[in-house]
């Protein structure tokens, strides 16, 4: 299954309430979007039409969460009846956002990976779902920092080894996605700090210089779950509705988590 396809699927899957983006190019990912969305990237070029009241940043992800209030497009106006029309909550201007679902697929650089799931962690919680996009590289030359080749997905599959070590709270999943493979995640915990704290130690670890060294389990799939297994799972379900009725991650998040293990040792 190709990343497109992928990601209409976990649209109809977490029937997300909203949607977030960074990294348009031409906007083909935003066209599966229905519902208030943000679009962030400092040189979008959208061909495609779309089909959503969606907000297109022109900035990079670090300006553009630098922002005040940056998800206020989300939020909607003071006017109860048009936000209503608008598919937001009549009250969203006065609530905090909480985002549905995100994709982060913006510069293919470990490190601005890294700092867009802290930026976007920040809005989301227990029952979000995340996607990093070019998680699995086909060969060492694809996954060279110094980009050389016409397919390119930089060093941001080493986001999977330290989301693993340094936030065991989470649960990543592997998707054997076509070209380069995705990694959605779940669990987020918005009050979590430890990455932001020990962002200049993983730093000075993990950004190296070329040639990268990837480790077989990225280059070979050997833990990747077929994109289909995923997107038909029977944990949707019960995910929207603990999500659309405020439950909180102490009274839903263990018997998710319980499910996600469940499929990923599955796989």
């Amino acid at each position: 299954m190709k990343r497109h396809e992928f990601l209409r699927g976990l649209h109809k899957a977490s029937a997300n309430r909203n949607y977030l983006e960074i990294g348009v190019n031409d906007g083909r990912s935003l066209t599966f979007s229905r519902v208030p969305s943000i679009a962030i990237d400092p040189a979008f070029k959208v061909v495609s039409e779309i089909r959503c009241d969606v907000h297109l940043a022109k900035a990079t992800s670090d300006d553009f969460f630098a922002r005040d209030n940056p998800l206020q497009h989300l939020k909607g106006g003071r006017h109860p009846l048009r936000n209503i029309v608008r598919n937001r909550s009549p009250f969203g201007y006065w609530q905090d956002v909480t985002l549905d679902l995100s994709f982060i697929d913006g510069m293919h650089l470990f490190e601005y990976a890294l700092r867009d799931f802290i930026n976007v962690e920040k809005y989301s919680d227990w029952a979000s779902v995340i996607v990093f996009d070019d998680m699995l590289p086909r060969n060492v030359d694809e996954a060279a920092r110094d980009r050389h080749t016409n397919a390119w997905t930089g060093d941001v599959y080493k986001v999977i080894e330290v989301l693993n070590r340094y936030r065991p709270d989470l649960v990543t999943v592997l998707v054997d996605t076509e070209p380069t493979g995705q990694l959605v995640v779940f669990g987020a915990d918005p009050s979590n700090t430890v990455l932001k704290d020990k962002y200049d130690e993983i730093i000075a670890e993990y950004v190296v210089p070329d040639p990268q060294k990837v480790p077989e389990t990225v280059l070979e799939r050997t833990v990747a779950i077929q994109p289909g297994t995923l997107i038909d799972a029977a944990f949707w379900k019960p995910l929207v509705n603990a999500r659309n009725r405020g439950s909180r991650r102490d009274r839903s998040w263990e018997r998710l988590r319980t499910s996600l293990k469940q499929l990923s040792d599955a796989g």
